[in-house]
């Protein structure tokens, strides 16, 4: 017989919160479905440089990060991700001032300063590489914000090809991910061409799931308006994204291009 006090226990063990139904893996936290862990290397490369990622508080929400992926594929610590908007800020731990304050310390900023990533002698490393990750508006915020950014050596890519992430429309067709710009970074500090398709495996497994399950490929906006198939006006910042391109670094990475609105 179930008594009032067994009923009661039952009701209060009820979580307020809704199961999640599908199981999920204990790495990436996706559901083990479309869980790319499989495609990461192993073991996590163990690299001399190191990632430090500022990202924007709302990039958690987005389902299809990459700055994980980083993480997951490189040895603890090489790749770090601080939050905020504005860097550093109080609540961070005071070995990203530090990291700032080193003259070991670089900024992917094509500003008029900026050099080549290539032309930075490997010799003096190794370097921690600062990326920001965050739409363009918010890049711009976090820059602005930020004095800290301001001080540290800036560097640029320059004709990194075309992006893997195929399942996402990209601005211009020099655009990558988070993770493709790091792993070219990283390609290049490190002298190891190899580095770049070796980490981003799980990108291409991601999209490759994807488009097994219905997605397409999606063409970049550079493209579309090339080929008349931009259903869209052209807007003032597209348009100057896409001469800043077209006619200085030739192609850019979506992390680059920010900092060109950030100029602009």
């Amino acid at each position: 017989m179930i008594t009032t006090e067994d009923a009661w226990q039952d009701l209060i063990g009820i979580s307020a919160d809704p199961p999640d139904r599908r199981n999920k893996c204990e790495q990436c936290k996706r559901p083990v479905v479309v869980c790319w862990c499989s495609a990461l290397p192993q073991p996590p490369l163990a690299v001399a440089s190191q990632i430090v990622i500022l990202q924007h508080p709302a990039e958690e929400k987005r389902s299809l990060r990459t700055a994980l992926m980083l993480q997951l594929g490189l040895k603890p610590g090489k790749c770090v991700v601080y939050k905020g908007k504005r860097f550093p800020n109080a609540r961070h731990p005071a070995e990203l001032q530090r990291v700032l304050d080193s003259p070991q310390t670089l900024l992917l900023y094509p500003s008029k300063d900026s050099v080549p990533l290539e032309q930075i002698n490997r010799s003096t490393g190794p370097y921690t590489l600062v990326l920001i990750d965050g739409t363009w508006p918010q890049a711009k915020a976090i820059y602005a914000s930020s004095p800290a950014l301001h001080r540290l050596r800036q560097i640029k890519l320059i004709a990194v090809g075309i992006s893997d992430y195929i399942i996402r429309t990209q601005p211009t067709e020099g655009c990558l991910s988070t993770l493709e710009t790091a792993a070219q970074c990283l390609a290049v500090l490190e002298a190891q061409p190899e580095l770049r398709q070796v980490l981003v495996q799980p990108l291409h497994a991601l999209c490759k799931y994807q488009l097994d399950n219905g997605a397409v490929e999606h063409q970049s906006k550079e493209f579309l308006m090339k080929t008349n198939q931009y259903p869209k006006p052209i807007g003032k910042r597209l348009s100057r994204l896409l001469n800043y391109s077209n006619t200085v670094c030739g192609s850019a990475s979506p992390l680059e291009q920010q900092a060109v609105e950030q100029k602009s």
